[in-house]
Formats: structure tokens, sequence, C-alpha cells
């Protein structure tokens, strides 16, 4: 094992709101209904905007990260309107503005591509948190196609601009995705409105989330648009129009993470409705893994039911299809009878913050033992003690924190508010969980 330490980080007293994550008193009996996915929300609303007529979407998220997106598209001239379905009609797509990307790694990725179509230039800027996030591969692609992109802070960061001119020539790009899926996407996304369409080259080592990619590919095909990914690590896109659809999102399978990790805490059973038969989502995994680390589970007709009986198992898992439930299942691992070692996530330390460097901080804090490793962690399951989990504003920071709390009194989670990026009411739905009211 190659460590790279625990890393705990030394940081100043906290001035953000502190959550008292409540303990579970008795095994849970619930039923949780987990809002619609983030990453299917926010691929739709793309490819709505950029198609030959109006669409809508139902049951689709209406959290931070999609109101971020919904308002970046409103700034470039499609017309986005929430209500209890979201309706979108597209429009010539206009420059001169300003893009907020808030903490959104599929605004500033998604979008830069879709900019290039504007008729004059667009800045993207963000949350203090994204003006660290790696954007190299993007701009560099959009570069390689004759796109002007002009970076006003550290190269490869936000902000920058991307001067638009109402067309992109396309053809082939390469580019290193091994940060991030969403490199892949976000250029494929817009690839059928490119005068030649577009060919797609990874060549980096890895390549993390690829059920992303893969997410993304049926999203496309399912608007018309023609996709060979038949060679590996190789997308083409053909140009063409994009079709207006009305579809349907599934619930997040990874924001149910932490409820179904909450029945292996806490004994009992959480039940989450709507679980696809077929999906993308690479929170598809999570029925398995719970499985290997104690739990049982059930698929009736279209709820997923997991039951435990407060024993969490130790586990070597290889998480680079799934990274985004590698912090719930981190913090699943803190309370397990014996070690575990999370691999193929070293991508994470580029996401909202350097998650694996803030799990190994938050674990040490409250007594426990996490090691980082090139490309994962290793957790020893020790004491823990009551204090502060800090969130670093990263939403699946704080959940980590909540699951910790069923087990350990007096663990106070900082920022439990930033959560709202992709669950609106995450502390309603887990505070009626634990009440076994959860809404039906």
């Amino acid at each position: 094992m190659t460590s790279l330490g625990a890393m705990t980080a030394t940081l100043p007293p906290t001035s953000l709101p502190l959550w008292p994550a409540p303990t579970a008193t008795a095994p849970l009996d619930a039923r949780v209904e987990v809002p619609g996915s983030k990453s299917l929300t926010n691929r739709y609303l793309v490819l709505a905007a950029l198609a030959d007529s109006p669409g809508r979407l139902r049951s689709a998220l209406l959290s931070r990260d999609t109101r971020l997106m919904a308002a970046a598209l409103g700034q470039l001239g499609v017309q986005v309107t929430p209500d209890d379905d979201v309706l979108v009609t597209p429009g010539p797509l206009r420059g001169g503005v300003r893009i907020d990307c808030g903490l959104a790694g599929t605004v500033m990725r998604f979008l830069p591509a879709v900019a290039a179509l504007a008729d004059g230039p667009v800045r993207f800027t963000g949350d203090a948190e994204a003006l660290v996030r790696p954007m190299g591969p993007v701009i560099r692609a959009l570069q390689a196609l004759g796109v002007r992109v002009d970076e006003e802070g550290e190269a490869g960061r936000l902000p920058f601009t991307v001067h638009g001119h109402g067309s992109v020539r396309g053809g082939s790009v390469d580019v290193d995705a091994s940060g991030s899926s969403q490199f892949v996407s976000g250029l494929l996304l817009a690839a059928a409105r490119f005068d030649q369409g577009l060919v797609v080259r990874h060549t980096g080592p890895t390549l993390p989330s690829l059920p992303h990619i893969e997410m993304t590919v049926a999203a496309m095909r399912a608007a018309g648009i023609q996709v060979d990914d038949s060679r590996p690590a190789i997308w083409e896109v053909a140009p063409g129009p994009v079709a207006g659809r009305d579809v349907r999102v599934e619930p997040d399978l990874s924001n149910a993470a932490p409820f179904l990790c909450a029945a292996l805490v806490a004994g009992g059973t959480v039940r989450v409705p709507g679980w696809p038969a077929r999906t993308t989502q690479p929170g598809a995994l999570l029925p398995g893994i719970l499985e290997r680390m104690g739990g049982r589970t059930a698929l009736v007709g279209d709820e997923l039911a997991v039951t435990g009986t407060g024993v969490v198992r130790g586990v070597d898992l290889d998480l680079h299809a799934a990274g985004e439930i590698a912090p719930t299942i981190a913090a699943l691992a803190v309370l397990a009878d014996s070690p575990t070692r999370l691999r193929g996530i070293a991508h994470l330390r580029g996401h909202e913050t350097d998650r694996l460097a803030a799990l190994a901080s938050e674990i040490t804090r409250l007594g426990g033992q996490a090691e980082q490793t090139a490309d994962g962690l290793v957790i020893t399951p020790r004491p823990l003690v009551a204090g502060t989990w800090r969130s670093y504003a990263d939403h699946r920071m704080a959940t980590a924190g909540a699951l910790v709390g069923l087990r350990v009194p007096g663990v106070q989670v900082e920022d439990v508010a930033t959560t709202a990026k992709t669950i609106p009411d995450f502390v309603g739905l887990w505070d009626r969980m634990l009440a076994g009211d959860a809404p039906s």
C-alpha cells in the first residue's frame, strides 16, 4: 500500500451553522421518497435546450445544482419554466452573458461546449470552492476545435470566457478524462449541433465513472442523436437534430445511499420506491455493495428494501464506476467490524472538495483511523467520540456525517444546508426516516 497519510487538516473554529446529527434509538422502519436524479435532470435540460422543439421534464429534481443549470440556460436564451413539470423552450443561443456555476460540476463542464454555439462571449465563474476544480480538459478540447477560450485566473480553472460565434466546426478531439467523466459528457451533449459532429477520444490512463458517460449516451440516443460507442474510449456523434422530449426523471439512486445505509447502521428496514429495474445510474450498484457489508436487499415491484441488523462488515471495494457514493460507503465503513479498503477513486480529489483528504480528516477528528492511498482510502474502525464533522461545502460530506451520527452521539455536522445541492430537504427526510413516518 502506498500511503499518503491521513492528512488531518488544521482548520480554524467553524463559523458555519452546526446541526446536531440525531442518533438512532431504535431499529428503522421507514419509506423514503428520494427526489429525482441530478445527473439525469441536468443532462435532460441541456439536451432539451439544444432541441428543435419544446420539451418537458417530469419529476425533475429542483435543487441548487439544477436551478443553476436552468438559470444558466436562461441566460443563454433558453426558456426554462419550473413548475410541477419543467418546460423547456429552445431559442437562439445568445452571448454577452455571465454564467454562475455555483459548485455544480455539471454546469461548469456541460455548458462551455453549448456556449461555443452562442453568438457572443459567455463568461463562466462560480463559488470560491469551484475555482479550484479542474477544467483544463474541457478548455483545451474547445481550443483544439477552434473555439477561443480566455482563461482569467489560474490555467485550467474558473473563471474563463468562451467566445461563441454561432457555430462550431467539430471534427475530432482528444481529451484526458482521468479526472472526471464529465469532461467527455460535456463535449458529447453539444456535439450533434456541431457542423461535422464530433469524435471524442479519451487518452488518459483511467476513466472513472464510466456509467455516467453511458448515461449521457443513452439520453442522447433517446433524443434521436446517433452515437457510436462501439470502440473502447472513443465516441462518435453524428451531426443532426435533437428531438424535444417528454421524459420522466428517475429517483437519484446515489442520494438514496445514506438512507439505505442507515438500515445497516441502526438496524431495521428502509424502503425507497421508484427504484428502476434498468438504469445507467451508478447508484444501481448499491444493493450488491450493501449485501457485502451485511445488509439484505429485496426489490418488490419498484420498491427497494434494505434490512440491517446494526452489524456492518468491512469490505475491499473498487468504486471507480461509482465514486459519488464513496463518501457514504466510507462513513459506513467507519462503523464496521473490520477494516475497509476503497479503491479506484483518486479522481475524488477533484470533486466539490478533495474528498479523500476531507474524509480522512473528519474520520480522524472523531477518533477513527483513515489513511489515503494512491487511489483511495483504507479505513480501520476505532471507537469514535463526539465532535464537529466539517462539510467543506460538499453535500456528500454532510450526508456522510449524518450517517456517522446515527451511531455516535454528539456529532455536529457543519453547514448541513449544503445538502440542498442535490437534496432540497435532507434534514426533513432524515428526521422522518428516524421517526418511521417518511412520506408515502
